[in-house]
Parts: C-alpha cells; sequence; structure tokens
C-alpha cells in the first residue's frame, strides 16, 4: 500500500476541513501497535478525515509514525503539527438495498405540552407515539394522513 498524493490545494481543503475535530484516536509510548493502526482503520472508514494525538515527545518518531501511518492504511497525509496528525482517505460510498426504497416512514415519539389555562402552572407534559401514516395538528391532536387525492386523467395512465 502507499499513501494517497494529493496537491497543496486539496490539502488545504483538507486542513481547513480538519480543523474544528477532536482527536479520536490517541497513540501511546508502545507506538504504533496492531490495536492502534485498526483503530485507525475504524475511524478513517467511518469518518474518512481524522486527527491523531501522538503521547510521545521524540520529533524524529513522530515524523516517521506519521509517514508509517498513511502509508499503512492508505491515506493521504494532510498535517502534522506538534503532536496532531491529521489524515485522509475518500469514504466507500455505502451500498443502499433495493428494500430500503419501499419503506414509510416510522414511528416517532413527540412530546406535546399542554399549558394550563392558569398561568402559573407547569404546563402538562404528554409523550405521543405518532406512525408514519399520522400528524401532528397544533392543538396537540394525532390525525391520520388522508390519502393523495389523484386526478382521473393521471389515474388513467396508470
Amino acid at each position: 500500500m502507499s499513501a494517497i498524493q494529493l496537491t497543496p490545494a486539496q490539502r488545504k481543503i483538507h486542513r481547513a476541513e480538519a480543523h474544528h475535530l477532536d482527536p479520536v484516536v490517541m497513540i501511546g509510548n508502545d507506538g504504533l501497535t496492531p490495536a492502534v493502526l485498526k483503530e485507525a482503520e475504524m475511524a478513517l472508514n467511518a469518518h474518512g478525515l481524522i486527527k491523531i494525538r501522538v503521547l510521545g515527545d521524540d520529533r524524529p518518531a513522530r515524523e516517521a509514525m506519521f509517514l508509517a501511518l498513511a502509508d499503512q492504511l492508505n491515506a493521504a497525509p494532510i498535517q502534522h503539527i506538534g503532536k496532531l496528525f491529521v489524515l485522509w482517505r475518500p469514504k466507500s460510498d455505502k451500498v443502499r438495498d433495493d428494500a430500503d426504497e419501499d419503506r414509510m416512514a416510522g414511528p416517532r415519539d413527540v412530546k406535546v405540552l399542554k399549558y394550563s389555562k392558569r398561568g402559573g402552572q407547569r404546563p402538562e407534559v404528554k409523550t405521543l407515539r405518532v406512525l408514519g401514516n399520522q400528524r401532528l395538528t397544533s392543538g396537540g391532536q394525532v390525525k391520520r394522513a388522508k390519502p393523495k387525492k389523484i386526478s382521473i386523467k393521471k389515474r388513467s395512465l396508470s
């Protein structure tokens, strides 16, 4: 495996995206162990862009670790500042099942506040379960959705 090569402009974009991220993998004094590699691999699969914190003080060892991580994980080395590494690898597209397209909305729990007619009391909180074919009115009532009306012309086309 080899590290992904990026242009400076692409690295700049990924550095900006990684600015607000927190480190998801920490490398201790043992260095690059199989557990660290496995954890970094899972994080790259899940997020694509990750930060890694190294706890060691040896700068040449950190530089070697950074390049080794990028090479072993087939990721692009984006940034190495102090004890932080930023790595990027494109996320794979999720495969969707055909059965998911036919699914309707599932049930969801909604909290409804019923305010008292007297001003100083707390509102009553009710949790209602709203099914996929139902809607919640502004008054807190659950109503069934009406079937969509289709014109006679459209019905004859199908």
